[in-house]
């Protein structure tokens, strides 16, 4: 399979499935979740890759590098929706975050990719007019589901317990991974005293852990 002179690879195809699970990836992602040797080998690909038309490279957001996402001839190489994902900017660091967290858990549990559901999945399956709460993501592993949740912005204390419980009953455990703010840190920990498989991990950790990967 052949466009402009690019002779499409499997991996290729992974690329594009990954953009569109998760709606965009920064190369970083792409790089790592795609098994490149290094960076310029990942660079060099997606370039050809955006040259074709199958990727395009965008800049959205102040402070954040440019991303990848799936266009119209994209889409349709995959067989997928017509329309383009609503990516809405006060969101994307936010799934910057998730990205990095779904790199962490592969490498410190072993888990596979396709152990992986995304937010965006789990509200395909189940329609979008539905809009209970999801978590960011669910991994399935033989030990049970686990969600998978990032907060760096404080909601109250009933709309966090309510996803808590909604996570309590539906899933075998569940992980937040807090940023810095200290009264969400305070209400999270408080509720680790009343559900039992609440865990909580720091953000700062996990961007370290993906950082030195590079």
């Amino acid at each position: 399979m052949s466009s402009k002179g690019l002779e499409l690879q499997e991996r290729d195809l992974e690329i594009l499935k990954l953009v569109y699970r998760f709606r965009f990836c920064l190369g970083r992602h792409i790089r790592v979740l795609s098994g490149f040797s290094g960076a310029r080998a990942s660079d060099r690909r997606l370039k050809l890759l955006v040259e074709a038309g199958y990727l395009e490279r965008k800049k959205l957001l102040y402070g954040v590098p440019y991303l990848y996402m799936l266009p119209h001839k994209g889409r349709m190489l995959l067989g997928v929706n017509k329309r383009a994902d609503t990516l809405r900017l006060e969101r994307i660091t936010h799934d910057v975050f998730v990205l990095d967290n779904v790199i962490y858990f592969i490498h410190k549990t072993g888990i596979a990719l396709f152990d992986i559901i995304t937010e965006k999945e789990l509200h395909t399956k189940d329609g979008f007019g539905n809009r209970r709460h999801y978590p960011d993501f669910v991994i399935n592993t033989k030990d049970g589901r686990i969600a998978v949740e990032i907060e760096i912005a404080l909601k109250s204390k009933e709309r966090l317990e309510q996803n808590i419980r909604t996570n309590y009953l539906d899933y075998d455990f569940q992980y937040w991974i807090l940023g810095v703010n200290p009264k969400l840190n305070a209400l999270i920990k408080g509720f680790m005293n009343e559900y039992s498989n609440l865990r909580a991990i720091r953000l700062d950790e996990v961007v370290k852990y993906v950082d030195d990967l590079k």
